[in-house]
């Protein structure tokens, strides 16, 4: 399983960066160099990676493009993120939502539903502000310095006495979610409801989407956060990893 990893691995670096030699495959994904010319033989056997004429150098086989000819659905995020929040809802209880970003609001894409008896509501479609959700944390802790500063600039609406509408606040808030690695908001947009995010990214790195655990603040909170976080960081990094984003070692 770890061979089929790294070969997936592979494809993804050449993809990002283009034609590219041994030592740098070897060393974007943290590897030996003897396990990548190995890997790489294989791919090129299989028409998955070309070698660039006598330069030492590979790049994505035609094959490849055969392959991807076959996928025929269209919305490629909620499809491929699916089995890994149901796998999430399963293991932690509580709704799953996958969202995206949409100029000042959150917009959830997909859903699944937990098992417990109370759950939040359906969010699919819903609009929410990115200051007061987890998700919008997420996305606004990943923004460029100026499209941030742009949006604290503005007013931040008020929706419960939680709500944090002090941009200074916010940024220290924002600063935790980077070192973390997910996003918190509890009674923040509606009271008796917490959740946590993790980013979702793409090939180059870019956070483009969120994926989300919601539920009652008496099961979603101080106590409970750290293990739900963990299985939730996980989740987003896998869900990144069926995107393209990079998995090292």
């Amino acid at each position: 399983m770890q061979s089929v990893d790294r070969a997936v691995s592979i494809l993804q670096v050449l993809a990002a960066r283009g034609p590219s030699g041994v030592t740098d495959i070897a060393g974007a994904l943290e590897i030996h160099k003897s396990s990548v010319f190995r890997l790489l033989a294989t791919l090129e056997a299989r028409g998955l990676v070309e070698r660039d004429g006598g330069r030492g150098r590979y790049r994505i086989g035609y094959t490849v493009v055969e392959l991807a000819g076959g996928v025929t659905k269209g919305d490629d995020l909620s499809l491929l993120s699916r089995p890994v929040c149901q796998e999430l809802a399963e293991a932690a209880g509580e709704t799953v939502n996958l969202a995206v970003h949409d100029g000042a609001e959150v917009v959830s894409i997909d859903q699944v539903i937990g098992n417990a008896a109370i759950t939040s509501i359906d969010w699919v479609g819903k609009r929410t502000p990115l200051h007061a959700t987890s998700a919008g944390k997420v996305f606004l802790a990943h923004l460029p310095q100026d499209e941030l500063a742009e949006i604290l600039a503005q007013p931040l609406e008020e929706y419960t006495e939680h709500t944090v509408t002090d941009p200074a606040l916010l940024k220290e808030q924002l600063e935790t979610v980077r070192e973390l690695g997910y996003g918190v908001a509890s009674e923040e947009h509606e009271i008796g409801l917490a959740a946590l995010s993790a980013p979702v990214r793409s090939l180059n790195g870019e956070v483009v989407a969120a994926v989300t655990l919601s539920g009652p603040t008496f099961r979603i909170n101080d106590h409970t956060i750290s293990a739900l976080a963990e299985k939730l960081v996980a989740a987003g990094d896998k869900i990144s990893w069926r995107k393209g984003y990079l998995r090292r070692g």
